[in-house]
């Protein structure tokens, strides 16, 4: 799927919760009150075995949500998230087999890179939107500045880091579309069905604002 489809999602909202579900009865509630609060693009990473599980639910049940797999790592997570019914893919980094095993699928890919180099190897595997993470040790908002006087066709989701108190600062940079980030899903109050407190969370972080792209 082109970069442009890709574009369109990671400007609906300024935040892509970054979900961890580690039982399956959070998944429905959990979607419905990060989209209640204004932040409809989730991102369920595959980091738990009812990953899946909880992406077909958020399907069936929010049809408001676009339900994205995190943590793609291998080439056959692009066949098990399709078949969960996932709208779009991340990764934490790229490799050419990802990247081919990413063209077998009809939703967009959104790589992780790190340094100038991984981002070439990106964009000449026809990437111009990626995941800078992890953004803070990757080197935060100096890294984004350094990125983009070499790189402005390249627009990022910086990841891994990134919090309420920071956000801010990530959004305001030129050739950042939106930031993944998981304070607006804590585990404690996803553990505790805390849904109004994610909900305020969501809404809190659904206006923060970015530069008009």
């Amino acid at each position: 799927m082109s970069q442009e489809a890709l574009r369109r999602i990671m400007l609906r909202a300024p935040v892509i919760p970054v979900i961890v579900v580690q039982e399956l009865k959070h998944a429905v509630p959990l979607a419905e009150a990060l989209c209640a609060g204004g932040l409809n693009v989730l991102e369920v990473t595959l980091r738990t075995p009812v990953a899946l599980e909880a992406i077909s639910a958020m399907r069936r049940a929010v049809p408001e949500a676009i339900v994205g797999v995190g943590t793609i790592t291998l080439p056959e997570h692009f066949r098990q998230a399709d078949e969960a019914g996932a709208q779009f893919g991340v990764s934490p980094g790229l490799t050419s087999e990802l990247a081919r095993a990413s063209a077998e699928v009809s939703w967009p890919w959104l790589p992780g890179v790190m340094t100038p180099g991984e981002l070439l190897q990106a964009r000449g595997l026809g990437f111009s939107l990626c995941k800078l993470f992890p953004a803070q040790q990757a080197g935060g908002i100096g890294m984004l500045k350094a990125l983009n006087s070499v790189f402005p066709d390249v627009g990022f989701c910086p990841t891994g880091g990134v919090s309420r108190e920071n956000a801010a600062e990530f959004l305001a940079q030129p050739n950042v579309l939106c930031v993944g980030g998981s304070w607006v899903a804590p585990a404690a109050q996803v553990a505790s069905g805390d849904w109004q407190g994610i909900r305020a969370l969501a809404a809190d972080a659904a206006q923060l604002a970015r530069p008009t792209r």
